[in-house]
């Protein structure tokens, strides 16, 4: 019961934060929008074109989340940057930020937004270097089970959930904090984006896998906009 109600007062408060917030709005929709980040370096920054649309329809489908379900990208240079209160990065390859992208994007990060980046396979030893160009004396901090994170709408007892399978090493979500807000978090050998993505295209996701994703991103949406 305590749960429900926890839930419940949860999603009232993401409705009217995307409601009623400025910062949340698209200004030209009224809507939740979250772009994929079209980063340079040479990176497949498009994979998984089906994962947003599906979030927010889960979103607006099951919360009533007045959301827009299409593939947008944007670039850190693009003014529309900042109309966006969240931003989806993903990718299996190379990624480097120039100086303009790296301060653009401290900047998106130092007025509230937030980065969550899917590792699809491949991108953590340019994570954990193009980070510093943004926060030098920052660390990539594991989050443990009992964070808000994977205990807010859903329940993950375990932490971060194994949704596809690479090189057999544990699933971890890592976090970058300032002043005592989530900036960047980064998911490492899970691929959430995988399970996101439309049924068919990766024939080992089950429908259970795809619900388990389902649920840990829509936790990730509902932590980011309102902690």
């Amino acid at each position: 019961m305590k749960k429900n109600i926890l839930q419940l007062a949860i999603i009232t408060l993401l409705q009217a934060y995307i409601l009623f917030s400025p910062n949340t709005l698209n200004a030209y929709t009224e809507q939740l929008i979250i772009p994929r980040l079209k980063y340079s370096g040479g990176g497949d920054w498009y994979t998984g074109p089906t994962s947003m649309p599906n979030l927010l329809r889960a979103l607006n489908e099951r919360f009533g989340i007045p959301a827009r379900y299409e593939d947008i990208s944007v670039s850190l240079t693009d003014p529309e940057l900042f109309r966006y209160p969240m931003l989806y990065m993903t990718g299996h390859g190379h990624f480097k930020l120039t100086d303009s992208e790296a301060s653009a994007l401290m900047k998106y990060l130092e007025n509230g937004g937030f980065l969550w980046i899917n590792d699809s396979y491949g991108l953590e030893r340019f994570v954990k270097r193009e980070i510093k160009k943004i926060y030098p004396d920052e660390q990539l901090q594991l989050l443990p089970a009992d964070h808000p994170i994977y205990n807010n709408v859903y329940h993950f007892p375990d932490g971060l959930p194994k949704i596809h399978e690479h090189d057999a090493k544990p699933p971890e979500g890592l976090a970058i904090f300032r002043d005592g807000k989530m900036k960047i978090l980064y998911l490492f050998e899970s691929d959430i984006g995988d399970g996101l993505e439309d049924a068919g295209i990766h024939k080992a996701d089950t429908p259970e896998i795809r619900e388990k994703a389902m649920k840990m991103a829509i936790n990730i949406v509902f932590y980011a906009m309102t902690q």
